[in-house]
């Protein structure tokens, strides 16, 4: 292998590092926490995680089982019984 090639070999692995090194480690998740933050859901009042998946769920089973008393809500997950407990309160 001649020297220029064995150069230019070192020079392109070095490039490729250093744009990788480059791309990859400026990437914060700062302003990305940042703006799901400031763009809260909500579901009848009640704060959301992510797409209200779970209070919808409470709030549909209570409607199905024709919960009237918040009481009556419980389960493992915090989002489903306000859900549930949401439902209750509206009627």
């Amino acid at each position: 292998m001649s020297r220029l090639s064995r150069y230019n070999k070192i020079i392109f692995i070095s490039t490729t590092a250093f744009l990788a090194v480059f791309l990859f480690s400026g990437c914060s998740n700062d302003s990305t926490e940042t703006n799901i933050k400031s763009q809260s859901k909500t579901f009848k009042g009640s704060s959301c995680t992510g797409d209200c998946s779970g209070h919808k769920a409470g709030y549909d089973w209570a409607e199905k089982k024709g919960i009237t008393d918040p009481s009556d809500c419980g389960g493992n997950s915090d989002s489903f019984v306000e859900g549930c407990k949401s439902y209750a309160r509206e009627q």
